[in-house]
């Protein structure tokens, strides 16, 4: 079974990521969960969401302690959270950062980043980097193909909004850049 955390501030669309990351992988027959912990529940304050993913049927029903991956979608959080807590050995960290993953000093193994933000501001207008993480999630972990997260996009997201998340998530997946230890 593989777990996946994420972090996020209200508004940033983690619980949504979660969401993608699930339908995906149910695309492809596996079997999924997702969901949120909210704090203070507004935006702007800082949200988990999780999810996993197996192929065979998933029976436990708490929170994720011990992820396989964390994906940041706000930088800001590095201090006030400790994002790697239980990341497990061998584990990967994705975050949303323009900077490369050398840069990165945190007490994780491998590291992904992906400037998510500045593509979502570049793409939507808006701040909102969640499906291009989710493309990112796609290309540094190979567990999802990018079409079942484009197509999961185009179900999940009100139309009026699918085509810019669509290439939000594309150039998410095209501009991720791994280092593994």
């Amino acid at each position: 079974m593989i777990e996946i955390r994420l972090h996020g501030r209200g508004g940033q669309g983690a619980v949504t990521a979660a969401a993608i990351l699930a339908r995906a992988a149910a695309e492809e027959g596996k079997y999924v969960q997702a969901f949120p912990s909210f704090g203070t529940e507004r935006r702007g304050a800082p949200v988990a969401a999780f999810a996993r993913i197996s192929d065979q049927p998933i029976w436990v029903r708490c929170q994720i302690y011990n992820p396989d991956y964390v994906l940041v979608l706000d930088p800001t959080l590095l201090g006030p959270i400790d994002v790697t807590a239980g990341l497990k050995a061998g584990g990967l960290l994705i975050l949303t950062s323009p900077r490369p993953p050398e840069e990165v000093d945190l007490k994780a193994g491998s590291v992904a980043t992906v400037d998510a933000t500045g593509i979502a501001l570049r793409v939507l207008g808006r701040p909102i980097p969640n499906t291009a993480m989710c493309g990112a999630f796609a290309a540094a972990s190979k567990i999802v193909a990018l079409d079942s997260i484009l197509r999961a996009i185009e179900d999940i997201l009100p139309p009026e909004i699918v085509e810019g998340n669509l290439e939000t998530a594309r150039l998410g997946f095209k501009s991720v850049r791994v280092k593994r230890t």
